[in-house]
This record gives C-alpha cells, sequence and structure tokens, in this order.
C-alpha cells in the first residue's frame, strides 16, 4: 500500500474519526431488526460489517482483542489469520448484540488514538490509512446489501425515502461515441498518494484505435433488449451465462418487476417506476455482454476504458458517480504485481482468478474513495452491486 500522510497525526486520527462516523451515520435509519438479516451469502448483515471493519483495525493495526472470540467471528477471508466463521453463516449471529458492537467499536476507536499518541512509524500509518480505505469499501457494501435485504422483504420497506440512487440528471445529455486514436498508453497507478497494491504497477499497453459511448446504457434502451427477447436468444449470450440466465430465470435486471403494464424497481427509497433515462444497474456481466452484442458493440478493456477517462475526462457522464461498469478484462496481476506483505497480501491478490474487472464508481461510493486505476472485481454473475453498462466498438 501507498498514501501520502495527512500533514499532521491530528489530522489522520480527525478522518479516522470522520470516515468511522459515517459508517455509523449510515446505520442511522435501521431498527434492531434490520442489523442480523442475511438475505443470501453474498450479503453480509449490517452488524457484521460494523464489527469487521473494527476487527480490521485490531487484528492489523493494534494486535490486541478487546474480546479474542471476535477473532473468528468477524474475519473476512485472512485464512493465514486463523479460523473464520463461513461467510454464508454471518446470518446466525444473533449475539454479540447490536448495542455490544457499537460498544466494541467505541473501544477499538478509543486504543487506535491511544496507539497514535505513542507509535508514529510509518508502517502504523500506512496501515491506518489501509483500515480506512478498507472501511469506505464497506460503507458502499453496507448500502449494495441493505439493498437486498430490503428487497427480500415482501413489504418492500423503505431504507430512507430521500434516497436518489442517483446524483444526476441524465435526460438532457444525449450519448454519442467518443474516438480515442491506437498507441502506447500507461495504465496503472504511480504516485504517492494511496492506492491497492493491484493497481500497480503502472505498465504500458498496446490499443487499437476504439470508440468509447459517452453515457451509460440507459434502463428504456435495456429495455428495448428484453421487449426484443433478449433473455431468450442463445445466440446473443455466452454460454455460462445462458445457463446462469435459465438457472435463476432472469428476464430483466435484479430488482425489477413487471406490475400491470408498467416495470417497477426497488430502489433504497422503497418500490419506484424505472426511470428510462436512467441508467440501468444491477445487472450482471453476462447480461451487460449479450446486450452489447445485441446492439452490435462489446465491452470495454479495462485499459481502454482508464485511458479514456484520463486523455478526454469530460467527454464522459457518470464515470464515477452512477454505477460500475463491467469491462471484458479478466481480473489478473498487472505485470511485475507484488502483494502485500503478511496476511494483508490476501487482501486482492489471492482473488485474481474467475472474476472480471469493472471500473469507475457508483453513486454509493465515498467520493474520495473513487479514482480512475481503481480496480473492483466480480463473478461475472453478480447483479447485486450498482453495476451498469458503457458500450465500445
Amino acid at each position: 500500500m501507498r498514501c501520502t500522510h495527512p500533514e499532521t497525526l491530528n489530522d489522520a486520527l480527525h478522518r479516522f474519526g470522520t470516515v468511522r462516523k459515517r459508517t455509523e451515520l449510515l446505520c442511522r435509519p435501521l431498527l434492531t431488526e434490520d442489523y442480523v438479516i442475511q438475505s443470501m451469502p453474498d450479503v453480509s448483515p449490517p452488524k457484521w460489517h460494523l464489527a469487521h471493519t473494527t476487527w480490521f483495525f485490531e487484528e492489523f493495526l493494534l494486535e490486541r482483542f478487546v474480546d479474542e472470540r471476535y477473532r473468528q467471528l468477524f474475519n473476512s477471508y485472512y485464512d493465514s489469520v486463523g479460523p473464520r466463521l463461513e461467510r454464508a453463516r454471518r446470518g446466525v449471529l444473533a449475539r454479540p448484540s447490536v448495542d455490544e458492537i457499537h460498544a466494541y467499536r467505541g473501544l477499538v476507536d478509543a486504543r487506535v488514538c491511544e496507539h497514535f499518541s505513542e507509535a508514529r512509524d510509518e508502517h502504523a500509518r500506512a496501515v491506518l490509512e489501509l483500515g480506512l480505505q478498507h472501511e469506505q469499501q464497506h460503507q458502499e457494501l453496507l448500502l449494495t446489501d441493505l439493498k437486498h435485504i430490503f428487497a427480500s422483504n415482501p413489504l418492500r420497506p423503505a431504507y430512507d425515502a430521500q434516497c436518489r440512487e442517483a446524483w444526476r440528471d441524465y435526460a438532457a445529455a444525449p450519448a454519442k461515441w467518443i474516438e480515442l486514436a491506437e498507441g502506447l498508453h500507461s495504465v496503472g497507478y504511480e504516485g504517492a498518494a494511496f492506492s491497492f497494491d493491484n493497481e500497480r504497477p503502472r505498465h504500458r499497453v498496446a490499443l487499437g484505435a476504439f470508440r468509447l459511448c459517452s453515457q451509460l446504457v440507459t434502463a428504456g434502451e435495456f429495455l428495448e433488449f428484453i421487449e426484443a427477447g433478449g433473455y431468450r436468444r442463445p445466440e446473443l449470450w455466452l454460454s455460462d451465462g445462458f445457463a446462469a440466465a435459465r438457472k435463476n430465470e432472469w428476464t430483466a435486471p435484479l430488482y425489477w418487476e413487471r406490475l400491470g403494464k408498467d416495470w417497477w424497481t426497488m430502489t433504497l427509497a422503497g418500490m419506484r417506476r424505472v426511470d428510462e433515462h436512467a441508467p440501468v444497474t444491477h445487472v450482471s456481466y453476462y447480461e451487460a455482454d449479450a446486450y452489447a452484442r445485441w446492439r452490435g458493440c462489446r465491452l470495454p478493456l479495462e485499459a481502454e476504458w482508464e485511458v479514456a477517462s484520463t486523455v478526454k475526462p469530460t467527454s464522459f457522464m457518470a464515470m464515477f458517480d452512477t454505477a460500475w461498469q463491467w469491462t471484458s478484462s479478466p481480473y489478473q496481476p498487472y505485470p511485475g504485481f507484488r502483494p502485500l506483505g503478511g496476511a494483508l497480501g490476501e487482501y486482492n491478490g489471492k482473488f485474481m482468478c474467475n472474476q472480471l474487472v469493472l471500473r469507475g464508481a457508483s453513486w454509493a461510493t465515498p467520493p474520495s474513495h473513487a479514482r480512475a486505476t481503481y480496480r473492483n472485481f466480480f463473478p461475472p454473475e453478480a447483479r447485486w452491486q450498482f453495476s451498469g453498462i458503457r458500450l465500445a466498438a
């Protein structure tokens, strides 16, 4: 990990307090009963998010524990640390209680501040920054998981009636193709600010001339694909994708429902009519790829996406504030990739198989967490993330 440390230690601790507080503010609309629901194996209960982000600081920064039993309960996937609760069983944790988890967070926060009154070495500061970046990842996951949790409830309750899952009005901005010339380009992170190990090292790639759409695919455009029988046409789909669509009975993006003559969708503000002008979200890689084929286009390579976002940044809308964008690139290490040492080396590198890269950010991504070199990744069938489509040709 690399980061430029704040000018003073007080700045670092202030940022620590701000990030930690935001996680708790995201939980403010919840009832106690909401904290323990796990609606599918990929979803974690809100209480687990609160505890796991706290465990991270205990395990990797403090190395002393409020409760030794929490090391197993709230370890996510760090096998070198020790035993851990299976991911699909996080919803069985009725105890410790929500109040106990909030108290746990308070104790660890106090210990972090105490630790930095004594230890100011560069490694500790770097681990602190990694922990904050990690917590920001979980802030977005918390929102995606809450949406799935509430959508699984037949009452379809709202998380926040005022929540609007977009930051802009896209109806007034027509889509157009942006041309980019062939050539050698540098991609990947280089600099002193924070970056994850999977963003490095910066390296050169050769790209042919390509076009990238200025806008994301809208819900109305995707509706045309549905009405043209797109989900029933195997010639548009990868074999695994068509099998997944049939097995899971996909007929529309996740959360869409046909009620009478209209399409509705679940949002964090409750059920709403599908806005045909808004970008489509909650589609898998398989659906994004099938749609692109139907349009006679393709999905971009991750290097194409990064080059476009840096060479012509003002030409594109919704790069970082609406939805993550699927690319056709497998999640693999960059040439010369080196994972972090010790257990933190499990953070990214061990997942570089059977995943596809998404680029950009979503409306739920903390703004300070987004950057052009960020590499998000999910398996191709994943749909519960705020994932959308940008076409290439």
